[in-house]
């Protein structure tokens, strides 16, 4: 017991797994009353996610300064919103062109519930609320992040004219309280990813393997595609060398990768913006904490890669609206990312049901976690990097001469 306490979360799970899987094909369909486990687990997860997100983005936008950001801080939301954007929907193309959720046979008897075919026009209008009630008690992300946002804005704007003080910390001391329930419900993952996998391998069989395989590989090649179209685009912009640019990454790009923590790589990714890629303090101080809250491309082309992978695998199809509304999805759940352990899973949380998918679907991905986990980060840090170079470009703040040192003085 005492080797189980002293074990980090990711391993659990990974052992979880494991079990789940081997206990699930040794004891075949007649192991299906375990699966309340799992279910209480991830009704659980879910029950904290609305207010969890709303926030979070409430606390990130409120603490952007209104007045002293100006048009940087527009460029900034700008780039995010378009990088992150981009990554959702390479994660589209590539679910399609890999397919991960193809070759199992058999079906999971979760509901599946089909996307209705609205026009594009009706999509967008969805987007945005009419009671922010209704919309949190039918977990509508998009809404409540719409609404997050404004209200984030507001307190930003507000905060010019009048002391919120009490107010900003009254939300930061509410996320802390959420964040500790996350924690507490995430110290149950072990055993929901165990009953989960245990149910769905004795249904299924060995093939449930399939799908978890290809999707890593999908996910490995999405972080190289869009790394490379990524540099380009920033080198082109910024007018240096790619490749160079590329060596100067590749610090920050193996810490990402070994840790699976953009917080980790936090101290590492700033210090190598301001002295290899010759980023000034005052761009790289600003973008680096915010591009962990509000700049996620990896997590979001791990959720679009992710709808369409289940999607596949529950045999659902979906229109080019309802493409359209996952890299959305995809792409607004990222501002409500947020450092906890399986961040992953609570994303997963967001996005899954949201699409009419079986929320125990959750589980067939949650065991390979870490591993996705190791691509997200890099496509998260790398892209924050880039970001803050090309704002230090707009802004004139970007030294070249740093850039191009061969060696950085230690």
């Amino acid at each position: 017991m005492a080797i189980v306490k002293k074990m980090n979360m990711t391993n659990q799970i990974m052992i979880a797994m494991v079990l789940g899987i081997v206990v699930g094909l040794a004891v075949g369909p007649s192991i299906e009353p375990i699966k309340i486990f799992g279910d209480i687990f991830l009704n659980l997860i879910q029950m904290s996610v609305v207010v969890l997100v709303m926030g979070a983005v409430i606390e990130a936008v409120g603490d952007l300064d209104a007045k002293g950001l100006g048009k940087l801080g527009l460029k900034m939301a700008i780039w995010f919103m378009a990088s992150t954007f981009l990554a959702a929907a390479l994660g589209i193309v590539l679910g399609y062109i890999i397919q991960p959720g193809t070759g199992v046979e058999a079906q999971l008897s979760g509901t599946v519930v089909e996307i209705s075919n609205s026009s594009l026009s009706e999509i967008i209008l969805g987007f945005f609320p009419t009671n922010i009630i209704e919309s949190m008690a039918n977990a509508n992300m998009i809404q409540v992040i719409v609404f997050a946002v404004l209200f984030g804005l507001s307190i930003s704007i507000v905060s010019t004219k009048m002391d919120v003080s009490i107010l900003k910390t009254g939300i930061k001391q509410f996320n802390i309280i959420i964040l500790q329930i996350v924690k507490m419900i995430m110290v149950m993952a072990p055993l929901g990813i165990f009953s989960l996998l245990a149910w769905v391998t004795g249904t299924i069989g060995i093939a449930v393997i399939i799908p978890l395989i290809k999707f890593l590989a999908a996910m490995a090649i999405g972080t190289i595609v869009f790394l490379i179209l990524w540099i380009i685009i920033t080198a082109a912009y910024v007018k240096v060398n790619p490749l160079k640019l590329w060596k100067k990454l590749s610090n920050m790009t193996l810490v990402a990768f070994t840790t699976t923590s953009s917080a980790i790589a936090l101290p590492t990714k700033m210090e190598d913006q301001e002295v290899k890629l010759g980023i000034s303090k005052r761009i790289s101080r600003l973008v680096g904490p915010l591009g962990m809250a509000l700049n996620s491309n990896g997590l979001a082309l791990y959720l679009s890669l992710a709808a369409i992978t289940l999607a596949q695998f529950y045999e659902v199809h979906f229109t080019l609206t309802d493409m359209l509304q996952i890299v959305v999805l995809s792409t607004l759940a990222c501002l409500g990312t947020v450092v906890v352990p399986g961040g992953g899973l609570v994303a997963l949380a967001i996005v899954i049901p949201s699409l009419g998918l079986p929320t125990e679907s959750i589980a067939l991905l949650a065991g390979i976690d870490w591993f996705s986990g190791m691509f997200r980060t890099v496509l998260n840090v790398d892209a924050d990097a880039t970001i803050a170079m090309i704002l230090a470009y707009d802004e004139k703040e970007l030294d070249y001469s740093i850039f191009n040192e061969e060696k950085v003085k230690e």
